[in-house]
């Protein structure tokens, strides 16, 4: 699968029942590059049915990026990632997403910090600022 924005990789995965209205489908892929999110239909596939994501799939963000934690708190994370194009328009939903990988167990803002997104699609470095205000 690749991205319909840049043509890199993508990790396609199962957004859980709590997290779907934050999401653009509820299967859905972030690209390895731009850090956009988007419905993993909208990718190019040789994937079988039969092999894509469900809800009780664990998705691996290594792809994406090692910070990335597992689970419900990396599928919130994931999620975030693609709204922090336009911090203003999705604040309250990035406010969510934050919130629940938290309550999932993971630092959101140690993963900020450590994610590497030099090839995203908006500036890291403005984002990690503006989210250590807005949260």
């Amino acid at each position: 699968m690749s991205c319909p924005h840049c043509d890199a990789a993508v990790v396609a995965f199962a957004v859980p029942p709590a997290l779907r209205e934050h999401a653009p489908d509820p299967l859905t892929a972030i690209c390895t590059r731009c850090l956009r999110t988007f419905p993993a239909a909208a990718t190019a596939s040789d994937r079988p049915d039969d092999d894509a994501p469900t809800d009780d799939t664990d998705p691996d963000f290594s792809a994406v990026d090692p910070a990335f934690p597992a689970g419900e708190a990396g599928v919130a994370l994931a999620l975030a990632c693609g709204q922090l194009e336009s911090l203003a328009l999705n604040r309250a939903s990035i406010e969510a997403l934050v919130e629940h990988a938290e309550r999932s167990g993971a630092d959101a803002f140690a993963f900020f910090e450590r994610l590497d997104g030099a090839d995203a699609t908006f500036d890291l470095g403005r984002r990690r600022s503006a989210l250590l205000d807005m949260l």
